[in-house]
């Protein structure tokens, strides 16, 4: 059988919404897979990818982006709920089907991790706003219909925050290395790190970030 629907680009409320739970679902189904793979992105890649595209940078990028990076390698997210993980929920890998989910695609990069971690990747690309700001309509909508489905831990809560910015810093630096160190006979398509660069940013400045 074939999955119904289509990516979009301009996500509402409902959309938003209907891709919390689905991705609550995800997660609750993932917890009775058996095999385990660790994530390919964690601090070994990205601690290894900074150095590499560090000298690309204008100096309060390289400090920013080193400051990130060294961050997170001192914060063990292993404490909170784990699991099975998309790792890329962009819009462009649902295909929405009026205002359901019609399908999920592009597994490549699942793996194990915290479960928080995937749904700040998920929230990063569908409730950003214009010039890149969190909407906090979507976000809200996001995190209650995942909340319905697989219930926020407190110790969730508390790393919110830190899991955005970690979730921003993952795709800052792939895209960075995307961009300036393309591998020999891949045809990868080079997103804008910039983009990244403002979500984290904005992220580092807003210490009180839309929650439940």
């Amino acid at each position: 059988s074939r999955l119904h629907g289509k990516s979009i680009l301009q996500p509402t409320v409902a959309n938003c919404a209907a891709v919390g739970a689905m991705l609550a679902q995800l997660h609750v189904a993932g917890q009775s897979f058996g095999e385990q793979m660790a994530n390919p992105r964690g601090p070994a890649w990205r601690a290894q990818a900074a150095t590499a595209v560090a000298p690309f940078l204008p100096p309060d990028a390289a400090k920013l982006l080193r400051e990130e990076v060294a961050l997170h390698a001192h914060n063990n997210p292993g404490d909170l709920p784990q699991g099975v993980i998309h790792a890329d929920l962009f819009r462009d890998n649902v295909l929405m089907d009026g205002e359901r989910v019609g399908g999920l695609i592009d597994f490549y990069f699942a793996c194990n991790d915290a479960l928080l971690y995937d749904v700040a990747i998920t929230v990063n690309d569908w409730c950003a706003g214009a010039n890149s700001t969190p909407d906090a309509t979507r976000t809200r909508a996001l995190l209650r219909a995942y909340h319905a489905v697989r219930p926020f831990s407190a110790a969730e809560a508390a790393a919110w925050p830190g899991m955005l910015r970690l979730a921003a810093l993952r795709f800052w630096l792939s895209r960075l290395y995307d961009l300036h160190l393309p591998r020999d006979g891949e045809l990868v398509n080079a997103h804008d790190p910039a983009h990244f660069e403002r979500i984290l940013r904005q992220h580092i400045a807003n210490k009180n970030p839309v929650w439940l």
